[in-house]
């Protein structure tokens, strides 16, 4: 398993679960000095990095580009895949294609969390389930052609009411016309969400492609009350061996957070 830290580089937005904020040279070398083997980026489009910038920056530090989010395009542009109107579902998926290819430029997967959206006031909870199914299938395929997996995130209850367990992710996705979509376990959802992490971990199994490290209170991980002893093993016993990411509040400082998850990371999984 490899260690991952989170990297925001929207301007625009102040506040969220991001380990790092800005300056993506200061923040990526920082990283590398406590020994964290990879980052996640946020970032406001596909082309708000040069991916030759990136890839000659992490070559130089020894990082590697764990994932992509794209939940910029829901937060800055209202693109969902699963909005009634068809040229807004049509606009995410081209937001997501363009994201895919930008990770894809750097060797990694893109995570789909709050892009999925949510089940519309006034429309069948089946035609929204068909929406994102549409969505994901075509998604994947594109990822497909480009070499990487497209990684689906369930999210908990107060963010979307589509999909909210592991178990439900696991089913949805057999019913995908593609099988290029993996699972993302974030465990500050699932404390909400699971009646036991671990089982629903060994449930999942080699479905799951990316992993959120964060406690229960969405700080780093040893900050919260979430029995990662059992987690950890969980992981171990389905032989996870991607990475494990820092997706979790800056709490007290980000070099804190950063010390704090990095510490925990080698505690459980060094």
């Amino acid at each position: 398993m490899k260690s991952c830290v989170t990297i925001a580089l929207v301007p625009s937005i102040t506040s969220g679960p991001w380990i790092y904020w800005d300056e993506l040279e200061v923040s990526a070398r920082k990283a590398a000095a406590l020994g964290f083997s990879g980052i996640e980026l946020f970032t406001a489009s596909a082309d708000a990095v040069a991916s030759d910038n990136l890839s000659e920056l992490t070559r130089e530090l020894g990082l590697s580009v764990g994932a992509v989010g794209t939940g910029a395009g829901k937060v800055i542009h209202g693109l969902t895949l699963t909005d009634p109107d068809p040229a807004i579902r049509a606009g995410a998926v081209a937001f997501i294609q363009d994201m895919i290819s930008f990770g894809a430029s750097v060797g990694a997967p893109a995570i789909i969390g709050s892009m999925q959206g949510n089940v519309p006031n006034g429309i069948a909870r089946e035609q929204a389930m068909d929406w994102l199914a549409e969505g994901l299938t075509t998604l994947g395929s594109f990822a497909e052609t480009n070499g990487v997996t497209l990684i689906y995130e369930p999210l908990n209850r107060y963010e979307t009411n589509l999909i909210n367990r592991l178990d439900d992710g696991v089913d949805f996705l057999g019913s995908l016309n593609t099988r290029n979509v993996g699972l993302l376990a974030d465990l500050f959802h699932m404390n909400i969400e699971e009646a036991s992490l671990p089982d629903s971990i060994r449930r999942a199994g080699s479905l799951i492609g990316h992993v959120h490290f964060a406690d229960s209170n969405r700080g780093p991980v040893g900050m919260g009350h979430t029995a990662m002893a059992d987690v950890a093993q969980a992981l171990i016993d389905i032989a996870y061996q991607g990475y494990i990411s820092a997706e979790a509040f800056p709490w007290p400082t980000p070099d804190e957070a950063a010390q704090q998850t990095i510490q925990s990371f080698n505690q459980y999984f060094g």
